[in-house]
């Protein structure tokens, strides 16, 4: 099956950012997100999934430990496991991306 955004599972998370789930497998997560300006996600860490992001649309900034990371389009970046990370979209513009999760995040994720 062809999958898109428009036959995926869609959910809202954070403030008002969109999620559509491409793939969800115990073994793989594909998801396809987009962050309005001025949102961001909650500092977390998965005990076991690595995830990669990549950038399809904006600039993503990315919290990991105590760093600060710019991610423009075209770039990706990968999370390991137990990294405390988030990710915000510090721009006026929308940021959109994958997030691809090995293993998948379901019942994954610490709040810190």
């Amino acid at each position: 099956m062809i999958q898109s955004k428009n036959n995926s599972t869609h959910y809202i998370w954070g403030n008002s950012c969109d999620s559509w789930i491409l793939k969800d497998t115990p073994g793989l997560s594909v998801k396809q997100e987009i962050m309005p300006p001025g949102t961001a996600e909650k500092r977390h860490f998965h005990k076991d999934a690595e995830q990669f992001f990549y950038v399809l649309k904006g600039e993503a900034v990315f919290y990991i430990g105590d760093e600060k990371l710019f991610v423009k389009t075209g770039e990706s970046i990968t999370i390991l496991p137990k990294s405390e990370h988030y990710i915000s979209n510090e721009s006026q513009e929308d940021v959109e991306f994958l997030v691809i999760s090995t293993p998948s995040t379901n019942n994954d994720r610490t709040e810190v």
